[in-house]
């Protein structure tokens, strides 16, 4: 028995036709999905920001905690808080990012009394077990400023 190579190549196209219909067929983006972060500007100058993440977004940045802690230095009671906390804007100022709510963060600004290795002694600004991030502070805040496409 002769096989013809015309009807072997129009039974290979035809076996292919479901897989290259699979192909064609994309999946939609869901037009709900929400916002990795939602940014509101605040009216209070103190904090002027909160941030609110999907679980995924905070997953997908490592973001990490810690609290600040009243430790005795020189005889008085201080609120220290880790250096990783700290970010700087551009005029110098200290801000650190308090987490208010599950996956909510507000950016503070925090006065620094000086800083002792890995640890911030804070002069004013925060309060004692206010839970503040360490890891994942500039994704933070670049995500306020984030530039928009043009």
């Amino acid at each position: 028995m002769k096989l013809n190579v015309k009807w072997l190549v129009a039974l290979m196209g035809l076996a292919c036709l479901p897989l290259l219909s699979a192909c064609s067929s994309a999946v939609p983006a869901a037009a709900s999905d929400p916002k990795p972060i939602t940014i509101e500007h605040l009216a209070d100058a103190a904090a002027p920001t909160r941030e609110t993440l999907t679980q995924e977004a905070a997953d997908r940045l490592g973001l990490q905690t810690a609290s600040a802690n009243t430790m005795t230095i020189s005889g008085a009671d201080r609120l220290v808080v880790p250096y990783a906390a700290i970010v700087y804007d551009t005029q110098g100022n200290t801000w650190v990012y308090v987490n208010s709510a599950p996956l909510t963060y507000v950016r503070e600004q925090i006065k620094v009394d000086h800083i002792d290795g890995d640890d911030v002694i804070v002069a004013s600004g925060l309060s004692a077990g206010a839970v503040v991030v360490t890891t994942g502070v500039e994704e933070l805040y670049g995500a306020e400023f984030e530039f928009q496409e043009e």
